[in-house]
């Protein structure tokens, strides 16, 4: 989860992949180092629109943001490590582009983007608000347990209070819920009228949809089967 968020720089993307392309309908797509950015460009043949990625959403499978006349942009094409290359960004499969903007990629409403950096950061939203000036690329200790830093500064002076309480001690139902804020809640799912198979990867909510999930059996809980901290 440390590399929910990356910056193109850092991201081990453009280490393997100095340059990506390809062509999907009327448009051809170059991602692209150049010094010390990472340039995302669009082109219809005869106009081109290029600007800087800011950045890298997910480690495996990838989306790009990208930041043009103050605005936020989700990257048409991600890259998809099953095909090791470009190809339509999820949710986007069925959008036939009408001009070279809109083939760059989606304007990000405000709403959204305190989604997006709300959970693949830290310190991205506080009080509802963006700020992405002081976040922290990715998911660290503090954005899932209250008090984190305070414990690791009473560590640091030799004492172990401060000690932020054990997720693992809510019930299943509240630690799904606790997961989907991020991950998508049974009542995020319905409420938002996400249904379809793109939900497969909202994990609270199929597990909320089992047979077996009674929400108190901690045999069927979020970390029955998977460790949070595991590295990926």
């Amino acid at each position: 989860m440390a590399r929910a968020l990356q910056l193109p720089a850092e991201d081990p993307l453009f280490e393997k992949h100095p340059r990506l392309a390809a062509r999907l309908g009327a448009y051809s797509y170059t991602i692209e180092r150049q010094g010390g950015n990472v340039m995302y460009s669009v082109s219809d043949g005869s106009s081109t629109i290029s600007v800087p990625i800011r950045w890298a959403f997910g480690t495996g499978s990838q989306t790009f943001v990208m930041e043009r006349d103050g605005n936020l942009y989700e990257s048409f094409v991600s890259y998809y490590p099953v095909i090791d290359g470009l190809d339509t960004t999820m949710g986007d499969q069925r959008v036939r582009p009408a001009s070279l903007l809109q083939a760059m990629g989606r304007e990000v409403t405000s709403q959204e983007a305190q989604g997006c950096f709300g959970c693949h950061s830290t310190g991205g939203v506080t009080n509802h608000e963006l700020h992405l000036d002081a976040m922290e690329p990715g998911i660290r200790c503090e954005h899932c347990h209250a008090g984190a830093n305070d414990h690791l500064q009473a560590i640091s002076r030799g004492k172990l209070d401060a000690v932020p309480p054990k997720l693992k001690q809510l019930s299943p139902e509240d630690l799904s819920n606790f997961c989907g804020q991020c991950h998508r809640s049974w009542e995020t799912v319905v409420k938002g009228h996400l249904f379809g198979p793109a939900n497969v990867r909202f994990q609270p909510y199929r597990l909320a949809t089992s047979k077996c999930f009674d929400g108190v059996d901690a045999r069927m809980s979020c970390v029955a089967c998977h460790n949070p901290h595991e590295e990926i």
